[in-house]
């Protein structure tokens, strides 16, 4: 076979020809879009729009998605995270602005995505992506409990069916999705008794049309711009934010690498395509994504497109059988998908006997900012933070100094070992015998590291200190980097004399 041939074969998508594949990505994908709609219509209410809107944001995001976004088997579509941003602007303003900051907003995630942002993805600790994955549970949890209060009763055994189906059938086969199966036998059950229960048709009416692009019904000025303006921004960095830490989840699930740069700008122009449909915008799912990939078995981007497509089949075409779905049905998978994406193991007595302190804090830390916001992008953060802090004040007392006398009493050696930044060389000034020593002092650094301006100019106040007493510092065994910044700095930092 010629080399262009193997190449263009490497290239072809795995679900064309492997029939297995293809079943697992189609059924993922219709399992995923049952899940879509009470959620989308349950986000069209936060952020106080027509459900019509949160359920063909969740189309588009997720066809467009699809083929720009950079991991495969991903689910976007619109979410709470960015509902919750946006929904101050649909009440202050209109609509019509809501539509304006979805499509500003992809413009900056895609301008971030280039710029590298996905980048700073390597600044989160393990313990703040071990807080996020169960702060995520916790909230998947939490967001099902309206739904299993002040409800008719037969709700109960519907949702324990609902749940032993999900826990039984894998046993028996993998070759349906057990959510699937759960749904149907679910939704039949209650039709054929005609059991009264909440169904999805109770969340909100579905749509009758496919999605209509047309720009916003705002005028486009300077004014417009700055009031759109920091909206965007919040919601461009919330669904950049959730996305790579979902992308880089889903990483770790399939042991596979993806491309988080083209992952940020391909969000960028999933909300950018939205906004022209009027869509109320929205980024990675991680319920959803957790049922298409850990549940379903899903590795492609043909069932995140499904996902779309089937969404709008589903509720054009079979509007009213979809309706008929009994919420128990669906929120059964939901809080199996809880209980699989909590990271169990973190919290085990064993774990917990060996983790750092400072790690164990990190992550209840990240866990409860989580839960009291609502807002990952926010627990992400502070998390990370606090990882920082105690890291730097880890390091800080790594720095040490020691103090070796000549024996003819001329010299003193002062040995600093460790890390030399501005947490560790504030207390470095303080380490210098200076009325006490001799007249000639050697600071040896050929075990530690100059890292910042805060440490050159530490040694240049010592050297200061020295001078003023008549006597000579000589700097020795630096290494290449910390040469380099202490001759760049030395001496021309203000206050260091």
């Amino acid at each position: 076979m010629p080399p262009a041939a193997r190449l263009r074969g490497s290239r072809r998508p795995s679900w064309l020809s492997d029939p297995k594949v293809l079943r697992t990505e189609v059924l993922g994908g219709l399992v995923v879009a049952l899940a879509l709609i009470p959620e989308a219509i349950s986000f069209s209410v936060i952020a106080g729009v027509d459900p019509a809107v949160g359920l063909f944001a969740s189309f588009t995001m997720a066809v467009t998605i699809a083929v720009v976004g950079g991991r495969p088997a991903m689910i976007s579509a619109a979410t709470g995270a960015v509902a919750l941003v946006i929904a101050p602007m649909n009440r202050e303003h209109g609509f019509g602005y809501l539509v304006a900051t979805v499509i500003l907003a992809g413009v900056l995630q895609i301008v971030l995505g280039a710029l590298g942002v996905a980048r700073l993805m390597r600044f989160v600790p393990r313990s703040v992506m071990v807080g996020f994955v169960n702060s995520l549970a916790i909230l998947i949890f939490m967001a099902q409990v309206p739904e299993m209060t002040h409800v008719p009763w037969a709700v109960y055994p519907l949702l324990a069916a609902g749940l032993a189906l999900l826990v039984l059938f894998p046993r028996v086969t993998r070759v349906v999705p057990a959510p699937l199966v759960s749904i149907v036998v679910l939704t039949v059950i209650t039709v054929a008794a005609g059991i009264a229960v909440p169904t999805v048709g109770d969340k909100g009416a579905l749509p009758s049309s496919l999605p209509v692009p047309g720009l916003p019904d705002v005028p486009f000025t300077l004014d417009t711009l700055t009031t759109v303006a920091p909206y965007a921004l919040a919601m461009a960095l919330v669904g950049l934010m959730e996305s790579l830490m979902t992308a880089k989840l889903v990483d770790d699930i399939t042991d596979t690498r993806s491309s988080k740069t083209r992952e940020a700008v391909g969000q960028g122009v999933a909300n950018i395509v939205t906004g022209f449909f009027g869509g109320m915008g929205g980024c990675a799912m991680i319920g959803q994504t957790m049922i298409n990939v850990r549940v379903s078995g899903a590795r492609t981007r043909l069932s995140t497109f499904l996902a779309g497509a089937f969404l709008m089949v589903l509720c054009v075409v079979f509007g009213p059988i979809v309706s008929g779905i009994p919420m128990a049905a669906l929120v059964a998978v939901m809080v199996m998908v809880s209980v699989g994406t909590f990271d169990w193991h973190s919290i085990a007595p064993k774990t917990l006997k060996r983790m750092p302190a400072g790690e164990i804090t990190v992550m209840l830390i990240t866990v409860a900012c989580v839960v009291a916001t609502h807002n990952l992008a926010i627990g992400v953060v502070v998390g990370s933070i606090t990882a920082m802090v105690i890291f730097a004040r880890r390091v800080a007392r790594l720095a040490d100094v020691t103090a070796v006398t000549a024996p003819d009493g001329s010299t003193v050696v002062y040995r600093v070992t460790g890390a030399l930044f501005f947490a560790s060389s504030n207390d470095l000034i303080g380490r210098f015998d200076y009325a006490g020593d001799p007249d000639r002092i050697v600071v040896d650094l050929s075990a530690a590291h100059i890292w910042d301006a805060s440490s050159v100019a530490a040694l240049d106040a010592v050297e200061t200190k020295y001078a003023q007493r008549g006597k000579t510092v000589e700097i020795v065994g630096l290494n290449g980097p910390s040469s380099r910044i202490h001759e760049t700095l030395s001496g021309e930092l203000a206050g260091s004399h």
